[in-house]
């Protein structure tokens, strides 16, 4: 078994040092904040996508359809309960 030289035991520190380092910038870039609200806001985007359209591409209407019916009911009960509390 050969031993290995004072230059190559530097040299192989120097190399897990440059890959340490750039593991740690990815890991930095991947956790800030900004980038973290950008793939979450993909990913809304991939969900909703998937939730309204079927794999061709077309509209799922009925689901359309049963957001809005939900959102106006919300919209209805929020107008009714401000009116009682004027």
């Amino acid at each position: 078994m050969s031993e290995k030289s004072v230059e190559q035991l530097r040299a192989e520190i120097a190399a897990s040092r440059e890959r340490l380092a750039g593991t740690i910038d990815e890991l930095t870039t991947r956790a800030a904040p900004k980038a973290l609200m950008q793939r979450q806001g993909e990913a809304a985007k991939q969900r909703f996508a998937a939730a309204t359209t079927t794999p061709q591409g077309d509209l799922r209407t009925e689901r359309l359809a049963a957001v809005a019916a939900a959102v106006a009911v919300l919209l209805v009960v929020r107008c009714m309960l401000r009116r009682r509390g004027h």
